[in-house]
């Protein structure tokens, strides 16, 4: 792309100088962003924050601020998303003080008002830095309703610094607001584990399975599964003996490796006794929802579940 910009004469062309900014930072090439960003002919707001985040998202943090000082000196105004960025280079270099600065000054400074973005950024920054309190003082005072960044960024601070109370707030807030994710969980349990309370890793790591058969289920009955409930054989009502089939051993197992293996991963299981026939449908099911291929091992011979079949030809 960036020999075609050169070879018709678009070099001096504003717009695409600052895209070869933008795309040479994403890509992890941050000096060819810089030399673009040189090459620049009249530099305007958007190519000093694509350097400037660019910079940032690298963690070269002083350059960042020593480029934002260049570009005041230029006569060029910051808007919210050039703040952003400041903040962002802040956050990654330790730079508290400094940060502190721009936030506390950015609407006198340069008229610009704070955003979510802008606190979510220094609640990151203060709780990385083990200000917990701090941390927890300005989510408190935010003028808005915080959103999972907030809540993100505070439990993450939690996991670096082992602080279980913390954790625990912002785990539970975030089940509210994104109740689908897991990383949450995974991250709740980790700073569980930092501290050795093993029975609480235990358990967290119980409600990941139990959430994910559960989405798994409401999936399933949409796309037409009903549970075998004559195969179960216990004395009890058929809503109970549903219970008792979603906690097959196999069902939790690939459930589990649903949780934990890359999307698109393959996923095995080994069983020793042949599979349910309960279990045989729901994989038929899963592997289609999850767009993942199944292997299941039991004691008879291999089955693969794969686009909604199985290689059996449901004969085993």
């Amino acid at each position: 792309m960036h020999a075609h910009i050169l070879k018709f004469g678009f070099l001096s062309d504003v717009f695409a100088g600052n895209s070869l900014v933008n795309m040479y930072a994403k890509c992890g090439s941050i000096e060819e962003a810089s030399c673009s960003f040189s090459e620049v002919p009249e530099r305007g707001l958007v190519s000093w924050s694509a350097m400037i985040g660019g910079l940032a998202q690298h963690g070269h943090g002083q350059k960042a601020l020593q480029l934002f000082d260049e570009m005041l000196e230029d006569g060029v105004t910051p808007n919210h998303v050039t703040l952003v960025s400041v903040l962002y280079a802040c956050n990654h270099a330790g730079l508290v003080s400094e940060a502190k600065r721009y936030f506390k000054t950015m609407k006198k400074s340069y008229g610009v008002e704070p955003t979510q973005e802008h606190y979510a950024c220094m609640i990151d920054l203060l709780g990385r830095a083990g200000k917990l309190n701090e941390a927890t003082d300005l989510v408190d005072k935010m003028p808005f309703e915080t959103n999972s960044s907030v809540w993100g960024a505070l439990l993450g601070a939690a996991r670096i610094h082992k602080d279980v109370e913390l954790g625990q707030r912002a785990a539970n807030m975030l089940f509210t607001l994104e109740p689908e994710k897991s990383g949450t969980r995974v991250l709740l349990a980790n700073i569980y584990a930092s501290v050795g309370s093993w029975e609480d890793v235990a358990k967290v790591r119980r409600l990941m399975k139990d959430g994910k058969l559960e989405e798994l289920g409401d999936l399933m009955a949409k796309a037409g599964y009903v549970p075998m409930l004559e195969i179960d054989l216990h004395n009890v009502d058929n809503s109970e003996k549903e219970i008792l089939l979603s906690y097959h051993s196999e069902k939790l197992a690939v459930a589990f490796g649903l949780i934990v293996t890359p999307p698109g991963a393959p996923i095995r299981v080994k069983k020793n006794l042949r599979v349910c026939i309960d279990c045989h449908t729901s994989f038929k099911f899963i592997c289609k929802i999850a767009s993942r291929e199944i292997i299941v091992r039991d004691i008879n011979r291999f089955h693969h579940f794969k686009d909604g079949s199985c290689s059996c030809g449901y004969y085993w």
